[in-house]
């Protein structure tokens, strides 16, 4: 997979996909087994934290929706990602940017930066 298309399904495949199977599958499929995801709350590494995490991100935000909030931009083998966060067809109540590294076709580490608004 090239940057763009792990950095859109980091997003929509994994934090935004509430059905854990289709979850858990994206990340075998997208990241390193041993990924670093770094937030302002924490650092988890390995898949089933990364899982976990995004778990708790969604049941703590029922009728929330993660989308894009522009393009991804790719320098070598960097991504970055600007996001929205809020209820689904309303207004954001949060907005970030992820970060990531990719090594032979896998994210190794995502960085989630949040926008001070």
């Amino acid at each position: 997979m090239t940057v763009e298309e792990l950095m859109h399904a980091n997003l929509l495949e994994v934090f935004a996909e509430r059905d854990p199977a289709r979850r858990r599958a994206a990340v075998e499929r997208l990241y390193s087994p041993d990924v670093t995801f770094a937030d302002p709350e924490e650092t988890v590494v390995g898949h089933r934290a990364l899982d976990e995490k995004a778990q708790r991100l969604l049941d703590a935000s029922p009728g929330f929706a993660f989308s894009p909030d522009g393009p991804v931009r790719v320098v070598q083998d960097l991504g970055l990602l600007a996001w929205r966060f809020g209820p689904e067809g309303g207004e954001p109540v949060v907005r970030g940017t992820d970060i990531a590294l990719v090594r032979e076709g896998r994210i190794t580490a995502v960085y989630t930066v949040l926008a001070a608004d």
